[in-house]
């Protein structure tokens, strides 16, 4: 098993653009019903892969976690951005952003193919 996973050239960009989406829209589409839902919602989005990561993945590793956790927490990231830019913003947005979220899953493939062979 390799100790390090793959560094394909497009995924972290990918994967933090899609992350910066997660991290705006989601709030943004959860202002108007809760304030403590959109404040809960970054807490979640930022906190979670902060604190559970896969040894090897990140240099710092507070709470060690299987690899597919770490994809089950990208996929939420992914899923934030997606669902919440639709919902929060003009419709064009929300197809760019589909765009982006796809784009970065066919550039994490690698990384995710590493994870699933990597204990916590």
């Amino acid at each position: 098993m390799n100790s390090r996973p793959p560094e394909p050239v497009l995924g972290p960009p990918l994967r933090f653009a899609t992350e910066l989406v997660a991290w705006v829209a989601t709030p943004w589409a959860l202002w108007g019903h809760s304030a403590v839902l959109a404040v809960v919602s970054v807490v979640v989005l930022i906190g979670l892969p902060t604190v559970f990561s896969t040894p090897g993945d990140k240099a710092q590793v507070v709470v060690p976690v299987p690899g597919p956790v770490t994809i089950a927490l990208v996929l939420l990231q992914f899923a934030a951005a997606l669902a919440s830019s639709w919902t929060a913003w003009h419709p064009l947005a929300g197809a760019l952003v589909t765009v982006l979220v796809a784009a970065a899953a066919v550039a994490e493939l690698p990384r995710w193919k590493w994870l699933l062979t990597v204990r916590g």
